[in-house]
């Protein structure tokens, strides 16, 4: 696919938003207007993957987000896998990274995946 510049990206966009109403799940996939919110829709992708690329989070977003998720603070999450609360901060903020023993407490109470722990 050709590069696309970004007044492009922007025109498919604004036309995704124009198509939306009117495309819904009852819309058969050969429809004109299914078919050109699909085509819209990669160009989309495509574009945001290169300009637009999501990194991995750290050790540090993956707790906070999952403390986020879960409504907890990092006091309750200390007490809870037997750390002291100024320790989670560090984790939180990136000054330290947690021990396999307390990474694997981690992943079980905040339901993170070890893989994402680890990076991967």
């Amino acid at each position: 696919m050709a590069k696309i510049t970004k007044e492009q990206y922007e025109f498919v966009l604004a036309r995704i938003e124009e198509l939306l109403p009117i495309v819904d799940d009852n819309t058969p996939a050969n429809d004109r207007n299914a078919v050109e919110l699909t085509v819209m829709s990669d160009v989309v992708i495509d574009y945001e993957k290169e300009h637009y690329p999501i990194g991995k989070p750290t050790v540090a977003q993956l707790i906070q987000l999952s403390l986020d998720e879960k409504n907890m603070s990092q006091k309750q999450l200390a007490t809870e896998i037997g750390v002291s609360a100024s320790r989670i901060s560090d984790y939180v903020s990136g000054r330290a990274e947690p021990t396999l023993k307390i990474a694997r407490l981690l992943c079980a109470t905040l339901v993170i995946s070890p893989v994402a722990m680890l990076g991967y």
